[in-house]
C-alpha cells in the first residue's frame, strides 16, 4: 500500500511522475494545484484549513495514493500518512525547459492559448525557486526532504530513473 508525496519546483515533472505512478500502480492521484487556489483574479490561496480538509478527505477515501505539488505547507498535512516521498530536484534551467515544452493542461486552463499567456509569469516564478523563502521554495522543499523519517528519493532528472539517488 503505497502513499507517495511528490514535490519540487514548478515544471519539475511532478505531475508527469504522479500520473505515471497512478496509472502503473493503480494509485489515486491528487494534484494539490486543484485545491490550493481559489478561482479569483488574481488567484488567491484557499485557506489552509479548507485545503487540509480536502486532503484529509482524499486520504480517507483511498488506501493507496500519490499526492503531488509544490506546497510544503500542504505536504505536511499528508506527511504522517505517507509511506514515501519523491523530491523532484531538477535544475531551474531544466524546469524552464519543461515549462516551455509543457503540453496543454485542460484541467487548469481553458485553452492552450490561455496556458501560453501564463508562460512568462511561470518562467519568472520558476527562476525564483532558489531565492524564495516561502512554502514553494527550494529551501522549504529541502527542509521537508531532510526531516522526513521514511523512505525518500531525490530525482535530479526526469529523463531516466537512473538519474536519481536515495538518501537514507
Amino acid at each position: 500500500m503505497r502513499k507517495i508525496l511528490v514535490f519540487g519546483n514548478s515544471a519539475s515533472g511532478k505531475s508527469t511522475l504522479a500520473k505515471e505512478l497512478a496509472s502503473t500502480e493503480n494509485l489515486a492521484h491528487l494534484d494539490l494545484d486543484l485545491l490550493a487556489w481559489q478561482a479569483t483574479n488574481p488567484p488567491t490561496r484557499t485557506p489552509l484549513t479548507e485545503s487540509a480538509q480536502a486532503i484529509e478527505h482524499f486520504m480517507q477515501q483511498h488506501n493507496s495514493w500519490v499526492i503531488e505539488g509544490c506546497y510544503s505547507d500542504l505536504l505536511l498535512i499528508a506527511e504522517t500518512a505517507s509511506t514515501e516521498i519523491i523530491f523532484m530536484n531538477l535544475s531551474v534551467d531544466n524546469c524552464i525547459s519543461n515549462a516551455n515544452n509543457r503540453p496543454w493542461e485542460p484541467h487548469k486552463y481553458a485553452s492552450k492559448t490561455a496556458q501560453g499567456a501564463n508562460l512568462a509569469m511561470l518562467i519568472e516564478w520558476i527562476s525564483q525557486y532558489e531565492c524564495r523563502d516561502d512554502t514553494f521554495s527550494k529551501a522549504a522543499h529541502l527542509n521537508f526532504y531532510q526531516n522526513y523519517a521514511g523512505t525518500k528519493t531525490m530525482l535530479t532528472s526526469n529523463v531516466t530513473a537512473n538519474a536519481q539517488y536515495v538518501e537514507p
